[in-house]
């Protein structure tokens, strides 16, 4: 391992204080870590709440000014900072100059704010990662079990039509292969979520189940990956609940369908990961919690966890 590249976040919300707080307990070798962010904000949070960093890590300047530090709201030079201290992070990558990406929360409205139109930190990574063939898919990394959005920050209405046998199949092929080579499962056993309550009870409630999904995972069966479903997904999760996980990673066919038991189970022990772009990211399973910025109460736990999982 050289280096991970572990970026400040949005500077109004909680990203500072968690970053702080995860590098002093961690206390990682010098030689371990790059910080791009800006020491104008450093001293800022130094004097106005007495959080400091206890070692003097290498930092890459992003420009900031102490004036467009206003805590608790989104503008668009915390979004322009934020966004630059991503693409900064990918440069370092694209050198060879760290192994891993670490990203503190984020504003998405803020990014927008500031001209940068995507959907979040995943869609800024594979624009600028992403070689031939390559796209990036989201896990959740968690103690009990994992979950792979299948459909990310897309509107509910729009989800069906993105459920199509050779997405699946191309998706599942990039997790089995991630799941293997970055989180070090040797044999991955994976469960898929249907789409429709009750995995669309024979075509009763929708047909993607028997259209799309279920010929994508006797294909991938046929290849030799080890996938079962599609399950109801009210029932999945279950066990889990009950530290009976049996699969290594659950994949959810939207948003709330695999966040909702993870921030219920998993909230704090959790990694927000991206996989497929040959550098492993990692960043916590949460926002910027603009609600409690400045108040120095914000968790630390799911930064600690995602600069531990860009470690290994």
């Amino acid at each position: 391992m050289k280096k991970i590249a572990i970026t400040l976040g949005d500077p109004n919300g909680i990203s500072p204080e968690i970053t702080i707080k995860a590098l002093n307990f961690l206390d990682l070798p010098k030689d371990k870590v790059i910080l791009i962010a800006n020491k104008t904000i450093l001293d800022f949070y130094q004097e106005e709440y007495n959080l400091s960093l206890e070692k003097d890590y290498e930092i890459v300047e992003i420009p900031y000014r102490k004036e467009d530090i206003n805590i608790g709201k989104e503008t668009e030079f915390s979004g322009e900072f934020a966004f630059r201290a991503i693409v900064q992070a990918c440069n370092l990558a694209i050198n060879q100059e760290i192994d891993a990406i670490v990203t503190a929360p984020v504003s998405k409205n803020a990014m927008k704010m500031a001209g940068h139109n995507y959907n979040g930190q995943t869609e800024v990574l594979e624009q600028y990662l992403a070689q031939s063939n390559q796209k990036a898919e989201m896990i959740f990394v968690c103690d009990r079990f994992n979950v792979l959005l299948f459909t990310r920050h897309i509107a509910l209405k729009d989800v069906a039509e993105k459920v199509k046998k050779e997405a699946i199949i191309s998706t599942v092929e990039r997790l089995e292969k991630s799941l293997r080579l970055q989180l070090g499962i040797r044999y991955p056993k994976i469960a898929i979520c249907a789409l429709n309550p009750h995995a669309g009870e024979n075509g009763m409630f929708g047909e993607e189940e028997i259209n799309e999904i279920i010929p994508a995972v006797k294909y991938l069966k046929n290849k030799g990956i080890n996938i079962d479903g599609p399950f109801a997904a009210d029932a999945l999760f279950t066990n889990c609940a009950q530290n009976v996980c049996e699969y290594d990673c659950y994949i959810a066919m939207y948003h709330d369908q695999g966040l909702i038991p993870v921030k219920l189970l998993e909230r704090d022990n959790c990694v927000n990961t991206t996989i497929g772009l040959g550098v492993l990211r990692t960043s916590p399973a949460h926002g910027t919690a603009f609600d409690i910025a400045g108040k120095n109460i914000a968790n630390a736990n799911s930064m600690i966890s995602a600069i531990e999982l860009a470690l290994k």
